[in-house]
């Protein structure tokens, strides 16, 4: 059964989602937070980020390193906030509740082509404002910048195992992408490109407002700009599909979620998607995701300059 057809009692999700992201490497989805929810989830995140920025929370994205492994110490600033789902984070049962909010389901499963039984949970984490000017290269999350073009052109073409989604509690203009950039290897000219320069032909500024969830491959070129001058609190968050190959465990596993997955309790969760309740959906994520691995030891997926 088509996965979009068996969720008519939530909200839609456009046909054309699948295919927009195939053709351009991203997509928007406007509005899909209420004031409320946007609220509530500005309390969460403001708490959770004072934790990490005095020292209370250890698992944080520390400036100006820009790829995992990163340290729990934080005295030159964080730039994000790791393992909203954590069972000893405050809050981690609010944020749960809008990682598997239906629209995000429904949306994961209509761009891989799966029902809500086969999605792995991934990675839930909180971009927040700088403690001081930041901005990561250009770069393909897990494809190096080194490789060359018949290996990047091959590594391209592989089937779409994983969804990643910013959804944006502040208006956000952090991220900038090339379309299309996701289906092809380099251009000389954007091997050749300062890596930290806004001046890539054809890029785009990916602006939202609060509310809004973009979805992207995590393999198209992109870059983020991230002004300390600038409110900023956007959840991180992936899903995978059952049966992804070793390369997609070690881009979750390196962020060590692995570590404590199985202390999580979702059977709190109310609602339901694709005719199951939320919590039991919940629940067999977690569990796929637990038997791909908990080991840290699984490499990293890049490496700083």
């Amino acid at each position: 059964m088509d996965c979009k057809h068996s969720m008519a009692t939530i909200p839609a999700v456009p046909t054309t989602l699948r295919s927009s992201l195939q053709q351009d490497g991203y997509v928007l989805l406007p509005s899909i937070l209420s004031p409320s929810d946007l609220a509530t989830l500005r309390s969460a995140a403001e708490h959770a980020t004072s934790l990490a920025r005095t020292g209370s929370w250890p698992f944080i994205r520390t400036l100006p390193k820009q790829f995992p492994p990163w340290t729990s110490t934080h005295e030159d600033g964080i730039w994000g906030v790791q393992h909203l789902l954590h069972p000893s984070l405050p809050h981690n049962q609010v944020f749960a509740k809008y990682y598997f909010n239906p629209t995000i389901i429904t949306s994961v499963c209509e761009i891989l082509s799966c029902e809500p039984t086969d999605l792995v949970l991934e990675l839930y984490n909180l971009l927040v404002r700088p403690d001081a000017d930041f901005a990561l290269r250009w770069h393909r999350d897990d494809i190096a910048p080194d490789v060359a073009d018949a290996e990047e052109e091959r590594r391209l073409k592989e089937p779409i195992v994983h969804a990643q989604w910013n959804l944006a509690l502040y208006d956000d203009a952090s991220l900038i992408v090339v379309p299309g950039s996701h289906a092809r290897a380099r251009t000389q000219a954007e091997r050749d490109a300062d890596p930290y320069e806004d001046d890539m032909p054809g890029q785009k500024v990916v602006s939202m407002k609060a509310g809004d969830a973009v979805f992207y491959n995590n393999n198209i070129l992109h870059r983020g700009v991230y002004s300390s001058k600038t409110d900023r609190m956007t959840l991180h968050g992936s899903m995978g599909v059952v049966g992804a190959d070793p390369a997609r465990a070690r881009n979750v596993l390196q962020h060590g979620v692995g570590d404590w997955i199985d202390r999580c309790d979702f059977s709190g969760l109310k609602g339901e998607v694709g005719g199951q309740q939320l919590s039991r959906t919940a629940e067999t994520m977690k569990t796929h995701l637990i038997a791909i691995g908990s080991s840290k030891h699984v490499g990293f997926s890049q490496s700083e300059d």
